[in-house]
């Protein structure tokens, strides 16, 4: 069980630093107040779930992990390369969106990876779904 665990919230850290910087990487390229509001809203809300995340790991002796390295900077040059178009925040909301959809899909498979991991973790997990379908479902006007 605690094996699984530290996996789950191990593999959840990770997603919400991948989280954090993309939004970090677009929020200043934004124009449009309401979309900037709204990722800054999530940003804080990631940060948050981020510290849980973190104290649980530490709470368990184990320092997480971080984002794959490859998977950082293909988004950073994604990133960049889209944001090169003209409507900015219509690119903004496209590549956060599909940030999201990733998110959520990893973090679905890793919950039916880790079965075992404790409900604590899970509903923590949970909370971190609906904060990027939230997200998601927020930006859906700006596509």
């Amino acid at each position: 069980m605690e094996d699984d665990t530290i996996k789950l919230l191990r593999e959840c850290n990770a997603g919400i630093k991948m989280g954090i910087s993309s939004l970090e990487d677009v929020i200043d390229e934004v124009t449009d107040e309401k979309l900037k509001k709204i990722l800054k809203n999530s940003k804080e809300a990631h940060c948050k779930l981020g510290d849980e995340t973190h104290e649980l790991l530490t709470q368990y002796h184990d320092d997480g992990k971080e984002p794959a390295m490859m998977a950082q900077v293909m988004s950073k040059v994604k990133t960049n390369v889209k944001l090169m178009k003209e409507n900015v925040n219509t690119t903004v909301a496209d590549l956060i969106t599909d940030g999201c959809d990733m998110g959520i899909k990893s973090l679905y498979k890793y919950l039916n990876q880790y079965k075992a991991a404790s409900d604590k973790v899970k509903n923590l997990v949970t909370r971190v779904l609906t904060e990027e379908e939230h997200l998601e479902k927020e930006l859906r006007s700006f596509l």
